[in-house]
């Protein structure tokens, strides 16, 4: 049996593309591996917190000489962290927000993206600490990302390669739902488009 982390962070919880895009990429999932089990993390339903001073001071130090007050800071981190080691494949599903990940995303990085947890430095750079995996990133946008009718700049692909990078996922799959603004047909084109590039070939094993 195959576990799967299901980040979702679109903070329309209803006529959301990319949510209808990720759901149904874990149904494709699902008809590939029987008996998959899903982790679900809503991003918009229960936020992040923002990383703050008690955060910074904790993180900082050793884990056997952290103050319960220091444990406390980092529990939600702990929980977030969790859920991605308990998992051997990642979705996540986003819109794109001026350019770049909506804040609900952002704050979940900050708490996953942790030094001396899920990544430490060497001279050469930052090295994951997470075990590598398949990652599916479905970014929706309202306007042209993936082709030459893109008419905006894409900061959020490059990020996204570099936070997973930096937390040991080294090969995302990205698929953009573009084009999309409001209607609830945006979301059947949507699922029309995941069915066509899971009918491609996606992996699920690295």
């Amino acid at each position: 049996m195959k576990t799967v982390l299901l980040v979702e962070c679109s903070p329309r919880l209803r006529h959301s593309v990319s949510r209808a895009a990720s759901a149904c990429l874990i149904e494709c999932l699902r008809r590939r591996e029987p008996g998959l089990r899903v982790i679900g993390r809503d991003l918009a339903r229960d936020p992040p917190r923002l990383v703050d001073e008690a955060f910074t001071e904790a993180m900082y130090v050793p884990e056997p000489e952290r103050l319960p007050s220091q444990r406390a800071a980092l529990a939600q981190s702990e929980t977030l962290i969790g859920e991605l080691e308990a998992s051997d494949a990642l979705v996540l599903g986003t819109p794109m927000h001026n350019f770049t990940v909506p804040a609900l995303l952002k704050a979940w990085i900050d708490q996953v993206l942790r030094v001396d947890r899920s990544f430490r430095r060497t001279p050469e750079g930052k090295v994951g600490l997470l075990a590598d995996r398949p990652a599916y990133v479905v970014v929706a946008s309202g306007g042209a990302l993936a082709d030459d009718r893109a008419r905006q700049p894409d900061f959020l692909t490059p990020y996204m390669e570099a936070v997973l990078a930096t937390l040991g996922i080294r090969s995302p799959s990205f698929l953009y739902v573009d084009g999309a603004r409001d209607a609830s047909g945006d979301a059947v084109q949507a699922v029309e488009r995941v069915e066509a590039w899971f009918d491609v070939g996606v992996p699920l094993e690295r």
